[in-house]
């Protein structure tokens, strides 16, 4: 019975260590940045997707919202902070939507199956991203006021970017699902 506490222990020590690693990866992606108005572009939707790859649904939600906590408290883990602002003023900004869509992108991003058909692993990825976008606008546009260009301001700029982002991602997929199983 000792062995099975010990084993356990560990386990939960070893994920509370990764999801601690996957907050600083996500704050290190965040300044990472070509700046844009209104929001800027990172590497934070890379690294999303990749901590939903790498360690399942539960360490990369849990990562991302250590994360979200760690700047609605105040620490400077935002693109903009604390150039802009930070804690709970900076968090319900412009960015909110794409910030709340990261949770849900590493949550499909860490439940969707992977297999070794790369067009599929792409188009796997385009569409968990576009869930990140899809919140980013909606709250944009409630934000800035739906009479402004929300796509070319929200969207747009970034697109070449994400499809950097999103091949990359495919390219790399199998390594990281082979990873996976070796943690």
């Amino acid at each position: 019975m000792e062995i099975v506490k010990t084993v356990s222990n560990n386990r939960l020590i070893k994920s509370l260590m990764i999801v601690i690693f996957g907050s600083i990866l996500l704050t290190i992606s965040a300044k990472i940045k070509i700046p844009f108005y209104p929001v800027p572009m990172t590497m934070q939707t890379f690294v999303v997707l990749f901590l939903g790859i790498s360690f399942g649904y539960k360490i990369g939600v849990a990562s991302v919202l250590l994360y979200l906590v760690e700047g609605i408290v105040g620490l400077p883990v935002f693109s903009n902070s604390p150039e802009k602002g930070t804690g709970i003023i900076y968090f319900v900004g412009p960015t909110m939507g794409y910030l709340i869509g990261f949770i849900f992108a590493s949550f499909i991003a860490g439940r969707l199956k992977f297999n070794t058909n790369i067009f599929v692993t792409f188009i796997k990825l385009t569409l968990t991203t576009s869930v990140i976008y899809i919140l980013g606008v909606l709250w944009l546009g409630t934000i800035i006021g739906w009479d402004k260009p929300i796509f070319q301001l929200g969207v747009f700029p970034f697109l070449v970017a994400e499809l950097f982002k999103v091949l990359l991602l495919t390219v790399i997929a199998k390594k990281i699902l082979i990873l996976r199983k070796i943690i």
